[in-house]
Order: structure tokens, then C-alpha cells, then sequence
């Protein structure tokens, strides 16, 4: 019988165990589902013969928690969870979150700021001796020295603020059987410095093979072109093939980056994704609410990994890669099997897809023999000739799962590539697409119109989303359908102006359109746009950008995206001003605003 993990003494002498081999600390509450790492890695090494046990979000004032099960025999393995805590914790403008969808009842305060050093630190209090393997997110885009948002300050590798002994980076199933393999077979974890996907710290120079040396941690704290020059080493050699071993030189340390893990095969993706998972939250936060989190992905499916989209303000190229990688149709299916029929299944899956739903193979056959191309990229600024545009496989899976029983509808809303979609010059899947995935309303990103600003994210020109809202509406008119577009933009990003931001406003003006939420460029680690952000440089050519860095400036560009409601109307107007378009306040049909001496009697337009 499938059981959770240990989170307990008890559950420990249930099994028969005395002591554990791995206690896996998680700032997430535990969800036993493939769509959470902590619950991956658990089952992995469970699946090899390893006795794991979870402690999920404890409290971090003491070590108390942090000795509910014990001392493990191999080691502690900590991740800050899903969602970097950071980011968890505050949002774009630095505020205070109040929820946390990882969380009991959804509320926050369950894990602290920087939840992997935090942790770290007490486990070290706790068992000075015992090993500490840091993995996630938080911890995967911190393994070098790394631009803090919410410091503004430059911190060192998180390797040495956490006083841990290694980092996994990426996804880190194989990583992380390796690691427990040399640890089961006696080799210390200062030994344990050849294993891909994997940083670890030293004194002796020598030590890594033929390495690449990033500019020392203390040319980077003067020097903002190093900061870029250093960033941009470590963005061309993510990749299994071509990637060299990193070495980023400190006063008493040197952090080393091992290559990154071969992509996987998909007998292996098959075997992680078919593990005995519960595929819910623990039974202990059912008083307390639940755990929201499980909501959207209980009954969605991960068909693939991996993202050779390749958009600067996304970290995916430093932690899953630019190399896609899929499941088989047969274990995907195999799955949806498992919840057709449980009671909550009301019929619909969720989703089918990853970082980009319709990517499932890999860009191209140079890619997959000779490595992603450091010189260019597949999308942009077009599509290279070399790039193999086909959703027939995506297509064929869809239709399996429709056909499936007590399947009502198969919903397709994870990051659909409509730059990568409009290129495919067979229209089946789009059209099927249309008629069968969307409930009313699809989400794309183009991100902004400004050419400038399309430059800087690596997103393509407006005129292929244009085509894209074109061929769109036209397949929904041909089937009859009234189904709806939800741009997603995003304000602020390095290289828009103010007269950016206003293009941006006009352009939502002329399609009628307003939308419910913005998103604010967000700074987090591992991404090119954060590091333009920071350096104001653009890391690939090194010349100058405009960078919106004070809140208030901030504040006018989202504000113009949402020009007719009334509470931004003091912003939009001072940002018309300030941008020299004076001319957009007043009466006529192309203004946003009226004219402040109106503003008592100010109603917004409609939207359509």
C-alpha cells in the first residue's frame, strides 16, 4: 500500500526503521505530487532502496523540528520549495505578501526570508557533522555570486552563505542517486566534486579539470561590466555538450560548476513520473484548509522540460535548460488513468504541458548531437532555419486524452509559445486547439509592442503576435466559436521608457482592451533581464540601457497599461507629461484621459 513519507517518529517506527538515510527539509508543506520537487526527489531515492523522511515548513527559531526524525546516516537535503521564498514572501514592489498558496489554508508565515540558508543554519546547529545538499530554485539560481532585488547588493554564492557542502542545480533526480551513492559507499562530501549538475566549494585550485575562471567575487562587487562579463560565461555554458566546468574564485574559496546533467531520456522521465505518489497534500493540514497549491495541478500533466524559447526575463535556460525533453504518450495517458475515476475528478484535466506546452521535441538534430548554438538563439529575433516546427506529436497526445473515459474536456493553459505556434505551416493543431482546449479564453505573452523593449526580453516583433490575434480569431469565426485572447504584459522591463510605456498604452487603446493584472518586471536571480537591471548593461553586445529602477517611475509605466481606471489617473497623467504626449489628454477619439479640470466628472470609457 502506497503510504506518504515519514513526517514523524511514528511513521518511522510504522515502517520499521530506526534511523533514516535522508531527511528532506522543504519550505513548502508536503504535497506528495510529481508537480513538487521535494515530493520528486523523495520518491527517486526511495525508489533506489534509501530511507527518506520529510520535514515540511518547520519552524526555524529553534532546532527543534529540525530533530523530529532523527539524525539521517547520509544527509540532510534542503530546499526553500516550489517557489523561491523571496519571491514567495514579497512582491515586485517589495511588499509584504500575505498568502502563500504552499502553505496550510493558504496563508503566509510558515517559512522564513532565504528559507535555504535559514535551514541550513540550524541543521548545522542541530548535526554539525552530517552533509547538506541544497536543490530547488532558490538554491539553483544562487550557486554563483548573484544580484540581490531585495538588498539591492550583490551576495555571494549561496554555497557559502548556507555553510553547505553541495548544490544541486536543475532538475536533480540524477544528481541526486549519484550523490547518495557516493555518500552510501563511504566517500565524504568533500570528495564528491565530480558529479554533473552539482557545485561544490574549495581551497585547492587545482582541482577542477580544465576549467573556465569567472572574474573573482571582489572584481564583481566593483565593477558592474564584470558583474555582466562574469554572467554571461555562466549563460553560454548551460549546456550538457558544450558547457565547461565554472570556477568563481573567492578570498578563502573557490565555488565550482560541474557541467550540466545530460538532458534525460525519456525511459527516465517515464520512471520518475510512474512512482507510487499519494498526488495530494499530507492528511495533517486538512484542519487547517488544505494546501491551495494542489488545487490547479492535482489533475494536470508535465509532458515535458526544458525551454529553448530562451526569453531573457525567464530563468529556465539556467535551471531546466534550453534542450527540450519529453514524456512518452503511454505514461502521460498511463497517468490520467490513475484520477479519471477518483470521486474529485470532475471530468477536466487541467493541463498538458511544462515551461511551454506546445514544445516536445528538441529544436533541432545540431542540437541534440552538438549542443545548443551559443551564438544565436531558435526563436529569435525569427525563427532559425534550422528549427523543427511541428505540434503533430502534441496533437496526437491531445486527442489520446480526450478519448479517455469520464474525460469531458483536456485544457491546454501552460505557456503556449504563439511565436513558435503561427510558424507551423500546418494548421490542424491550431484549429483543433481552438475547438477543444480553451475554455473561453486563451493566455500568450506577448510581453510589450516597443521594438526596443522586444530586443532587450527576446521576444519577437509585434507583427507576429499580430498575425497570431489574426489567424486566431479567423479559426474561431470559421468553427462558430466566441472565444477571447488575454495578452500578458509585463511593465518596466529594462529598455522601456516612459515613451515605451505610453506606445504600449496606445496600442491597448486601439484594440479596445484593459487588462485585469500586470505584471512589474520582477528581478530574481539567474535571469538576463535581472542582470540588465542591475549593471544597466546589456550582457550580450555590453552597450547601455535604460533601466526603470525608482518605485515611482515604476509605478507611472503599470499605471499606463491600465490607463482608464480612475485611481491611476494622477500617474498616467504626470507620466503624459513627463513623456512629451501631452497631446493624449484632452476630448478626442485617440486621448487616454481627460483633462484634469474634468476629473470630477471623469468616467472611464468602455472597454469595448
Amino acid at each position: 500500500m502506497t503510504k506518504f513519507l515519514p513526517i514523524n517518529k511514528n511513521d518511522m517506527k510504522e515502517r520499521g526503521w530506526d534511523q533514516l538515510d535522508f531527511v528532506l527539509v522543504s519550505g513548502d508543506a508536503y504535497i506528495d505530487h510529481p508537480s513538487f520537487g521535494a515530493a520528486v526527489i523523495g520518491r527517486v531515492l526511495e525508489n533506489r532502496g534509501y530511507k527518506v523522511g520529510i520535514i515540511a515548513q518547520p519552524s526555524w527559531q529553534t532546532t527543534v523540528d529540525f530533530k523530529a526524525l532523527g539524525k539521517p546516516k547520509l544527509g540532510f537535503l534542503v530546499t526553500a520549495g516550489n517557489i523561491d521564498s523571496m519571491v514567495n514572501h514579497y512582491t515586485a514592489a517589495k511588499k509584504k505578501r500575505n498568502d502563500d498558496l504552499y502553505s496550510p489554508g493558504g496563508k503566509g508565515g510558515y517559512r522564513p526570508d532565504r528559507a535555504s540558508i535559514v535551514y541550513s543554519h540550524r541543521i548545522k546547529e542541530a548535526y554539525s557533522d552530517v552533509p547538506i545538499i541544497l536543490g530547488g530554485i532558490e538554491a539553483s539560481l544562487r550557486r554563483f555570486a548573484h544580484y540581490d532585488y531585495w538588498s539591492n547588493k550583490i551576495r555571494r554564492s549561496m554555497l557559502l552563505d548556507a555553510k553547505a557542502d553541495l548544490i544541486v542545480y536543475g532538475m536533480g533526480e540524477r544528481q541526486i542517486i549519484e550523490i547518495a551513492e557516493a555518500l552510501q559507499s563511504g566517500i565524504s562530501v568533500e570528495e564528491i566534486t565530480f558529479i554533473k549538475g552539482t557545485v561544490y566549494k574549495t581551497k585547492d585550485q587545482e582541482r577542477p579539470y580544465k576549467p573556465m575562471i569567472l572574474p573573482h567575487y571582489d572584481e564583481i562587487l566593483e565593477s558592474k561590466k564584470k558583474f555582466a562579463e562574469s554572467f554571461m560565461l555562466q549563460y553560454n555554458n548551460m549546456d550538457a555538450i558544450v558547457g565547461k566546468p565554472l570556477v568563481e574564485p573567492y578570498k578563502n574559496y573557490y565555488v565550482v560548476q560541474n557541467p550540466p546533467q545530460e538532458p534525460m531520456l525519456q525511459s527516465e522521465l517515464d520512471n520518475i513520473y510512474s512512482l507510487q505518489y499519494m498526488r495530494d497534500y499530507h492528511p495533517v493540514y486538512e484542519q487547517k484548509g488544505g494546501i491551495p497549491a494542489i488545487k490547479e495541478v492535482k489533475y494536470s500533466l508535465i509532458s515535458n522540460r526544458g525551454c529553448f524559447g530562451n526569453c531573457s526575463f525567464c530563468a529556465l535556460t539556467f535551471h531546466q535548460g534550453r534542450v527540450v525533453q519529453s514524456r512518452s504518450h503511454r505514461s502521460i495517458i498511463s497517468e490520467a488513468e490513475k484520477f479519471v475515476w477518483e470521486p474529485d475528478f470532475k471530468g477536466y484535466i487541467h493541463d498538458v504541458g511544462g515551461p511551454t506546452a506546445n514544445f516536445r521535441h528538441s529544436a533541432c538534430e545540431k542540437q541534440e548531437k552538438h549542443g545548443v548554438c551559443i551564438d544565436k538563439q531558435c526563436l529569435f529575433p525569427n525563427p532559425c532555419k534550422q528549427l523543427k516546427i511541428d505540434h503533430q506529436d502534441y496533437l496526437l497526445l491531445l486527442r489520446k486524452l480526450r478519448e479517455l473515459p469520464n474525460v469531458k474536456k483536456v485544457f491546454v493553459r501552460s505557456g503556449l509559445r504563439y511565436d513558435y505556434l503561427i510558424h507551423d505551416k500546418n494548421d490542424e493543431f491550431f484549429k483543433e486547439l481552438c475547438e477543444h482546449h480553451i475554455s473561453g479564453q486563451l493566455k500568450v505573452a506577448p510581453e510589450h509592442i516597443s521594438s526596443e523593449v522586444l530586443k532587450k526580453m527576446g521576444k519577437p516583433q509585434k507583427e507576429v503576435y499580430e498575425r497570431f490575434v489574426s489567424k486566431y480569431h479567423k479559426i474561431n469565426e470559421d468553427l462558430g466559436l466566441k472565444q477571447f485572447l488575454v495578452p500578458y504584459l509585463m511593465s518596466s522591463h529594462p529598455g522601456s521608457t516612459l515613451k515605451d510605456a505610453v506606445e504600449l498604452a496606445e496600442y491597448l487603446r486601439d484594440l479596445k482592451y484593459m487588462p485585469e493584472q500586470v505584471q512589474d518586471f520582477y528581478p530574481t536571480p539567474g535571469t538576463l533581464s535581472t542582470c540588465m537591471y542591475y549593471t544597466e548593461l546589456d550582457p550580450r553586445t555590453m552597450e547601455k540601457v535604460y533601466v526603470p529602477k525608482s518605485a515611482h517611475e515604476k509605478a507611472m509605466q503599470r499605471a499606463l497599461i491600465q490607463y482608464r481606471k480612475p485611481q491611476n489617473y494622477n500617474l498616467v497623467y504626470e507620466a503624459l507629461v513627463k513623456a512629451g504626449r501631452t497631446d493624449l489628454i484632452g476630448f478626442g477619439k485617440k486621448c487616454l484621459i481627460r483633462p484634469r479640470k474634468q476629473l470630477h466628472s471623469y468616467k472611464p470609457k468602455s472597454m469595448f
